[in-house]
């Protein structure tokens, strides 16, 4: 027996080494994914919100041109040559709106007013904004670079007087704050468009670079580098490229803008130091483990002499332990009772948090269009265009109005409750959608066809929720159609047994039609969509004694189809 002892304690090392080995690599590679994924998720999200801000400051400055060309007072001044009060009001103008700058311009191309008094009289002829403008007459985008560096970005439209171009008015994006407050947040970030260049970035170095031309632009590392930075990422996924040096994590995604595009790059460090705290505890535990190897066999003759003498002490900690656990027991029957009552609090939540969901998607549409109204009855109450101002609020107030009978809408799909309904023009109510969603078409090149009968197409409804219908299925269509080439949605409207509403887009088709309709079903990106548009949809149309259908059409893309009870001549002469 004695004689084994040195070649069992061999074995047991040897074990234990190999052992170690084999947990620290599984436990590495397990969490690097793990966590490499964790940081991934939160950098596309990061790149949402900030596609977001580009697209709202692109959009919030876009209709500024076009209400300062129709301004009389700028108008009159281009006529008459009197500039004394130009300048004060686009300085107002731009105080209001947020813009960068504001500039207009002579038929010369000469600053004749600007929010920065020390361009006035400065030359702009040959400028990109300026010539393009003269060539159209709608609101033109261009990026020009900066002679001291970077890009700037504008707004240009031509300025007309009884249809004669007396001058341009210029208005320019503040896209750069944009760039100042990503450099606090991500490791670097960069805008690039259509033609790949680089045309905002945290790295100012970057501007009007390639990605392959900006990663390139760094020092060379030395051999002593090269050999830390192989150490270093031993251990982590492939890199996706190389910033100054030093491994990141590369993640891209498209703004919905002239084809540009927003890539993001983050480093390992985070990674790196969480996965090593675990690898950390792992390699203490064998340690410590490997010691208490070595104390067992150093002692264990000493146990075998003094074994007897526990049994009577570990009978007393036996029954000690079924006491302990007669007393765990009785409470967990006390932590079930409030287990269950738990349970039905997080249920009553789970409700709350559906409708607040469902809330928050219905809503964003009158929200954004009371936005842009709001925007122009400012400014056409400081022009004292007090009637056309009174227009803007009616429309605000049918949106309000709009919005109450959603949230009532909203209560009837979590509790179902009767609606008045009334005769109800089918082709009135596509109309009125196919207006709601005209700032989302006007932001998109799309090819809608309507196929209406002349006559009118009556059933019994409610007017709001059918109008809630048909926009859900544009804007469906509208998301569908983003990556197409030449997309196009087709609205058909027909007259028969029943009155049948089909809307059918090219984009990419379902994939998932069994469970298409229901609640939190999606196929958009984190942030795009909650899944609960067609959902909605479906209630309202059952509600309304109808039915809606979806299938993917043989040359591709989704076709769906609401059908409804048409409203016949006596039920007509009745109401």
């Amino acid at each position: 027996m004695t004689g084994r002892t040195p070649l069992l304690m061999r074995a047991l090392l040897v074990f234990l080494v190999l052992a170690a080995l084999a947990v620290i690599w599984v436990t590495n590679s397990w969490l690097s994914g793990r966590f490499t994924e964790t940081v991934r998720n939160r950098a596309e999200v990061r790149l949402a919100l900030y596609t977001g801000n580009i697209m709202s400051e692109l959009q919030r400055t876009s209709v500024v041109p076009l209400l300062l060309a129709r301004d009389p007072a700028l108008i009159g001044s281009l006529n008459s040559g009197d500039f004394s009060t130009t300048s004060g009001r686009l300085i107002s103008a731009q105080k209001e709106i947020g813009a960068a700058s504001i500039l207009l311009l002579d038929l010369s191309g000469r600053t004749v007013a600007a929010t920065d008094r020390n361009l006035i009289g400065t030359m702009h002829g040959t400028k990109p904004y300026f010539v393009e403008a003269q060539r159209s007459r709608d609101t033109v985008f261009t990026v020009a670079e900066r002679e001291v560096g970077g890009y700037e970005f504008t707004y240009s439209r031509a300025v007309l007087s009884e249809n004669r171009l007396i001058g341009v008015i210029v208005v320019g994006v503040e896209l750069a704050k944009l760039e100042r407050s990503w450099a606090g947040i991500s490791d670097a970030v960069a805008v690039l468009d259509s033609e790949g260049k680089i045309i905002l970035a945290t790295e100012p170095r970057w501007r009007g670079l390639t990605m392959a031309e900006a990663l390139a632009v760094r020092s060379a590392p030395s051999a002593i580098e090269r050999a830390f930075q192989v150490t270093a990422d031993w251990a982590n996924h492939p890199p996706d490229a190389y910033l100054s040096g030093e491994a990141v994590m590369k993640n891209e995604a498209r703004i919905p803008f002239r084809g540009w595009r927003l890539v993001s790059f983050t480093t390992y460090d985070s990674i790196r130091e969480r996965v090593n705290a675990v690898l950390a505890l792992e390699i203490m535990g064998f340690a410590i483990l490997l010691a208490g190897a070595f104390y067992i066999l150093s002692r264990r003759a000493r146990l075998q002499s003094v074994l007897f003498q526990r049994e009577s002490a570990e009978l007393r900690q036996l029954n000690a332990r079924l006491q302990r656990e007669i007393a765990e027991r009785e409470k967990v029957q006390k932590d079930l009772a409030v287990a269950e009552q738990t349970l039905a609090q997080s249920s009553k939540l789970a409700v709350l948090g559906e409708m607040s969901a469902a809330v928050s998607h219905e809503l964003n549409q009158p929200l954004a269009a009371m936005k842009t109204y709001l925007a122009g009855a400012r400014l056409l109450l400081q022009r004292k265009r007090g009637e056309e101002a009174l227009s803007s609020f009616q429309r605000i107030d049918d949106l309000i109005e709009r919005m109450g009978a959603i949230t009532r809408q909203l209560k009837s799909y979590a509790r179902k409750g009767g609606e008045a309904f009334e005769p109800v023009d089918v082709k009135a109510c596509v109309s009125t959608a196919l207006s709601m969603m005209e700032p989302q078409l006007r932001a998109r090149t799309v090819k809608i066809t309507r196929t209406l009968p002349r006559e009118k197409v009556m059933v019994m409804a409610d007017r709001i929720r059918l109008e809630q219908v048909i926009i859900n299925l544009l804007r469906n269509a509208l998301d569908a159609t983003s990556k197409s080439e030449a997309p196009q949605i087709d609205i058909l409207l027909s007259k028969g047994e029943t009155a049948t509403l089909t809307v059918r887009d090219n984009g990419h088709g379902i994939e998932d039609l069994d469970n298409l309709f229901e609640p939190f079903y999606t196929t958009k990106k984190p942030g795009d969509g909650v899944g609960l548009g067609l959902a909605i949809s479906s209630g309202i149309v059952n509600d309304l004694g109808g039915r809606l259908t979806a299938r993917n059409a043989a040359e591709g893309g989704a076709v769906f189809e609401v059908q409804l009870p048409i409203l016949g001549a006596e039920v007509r002469a009745a109401e």
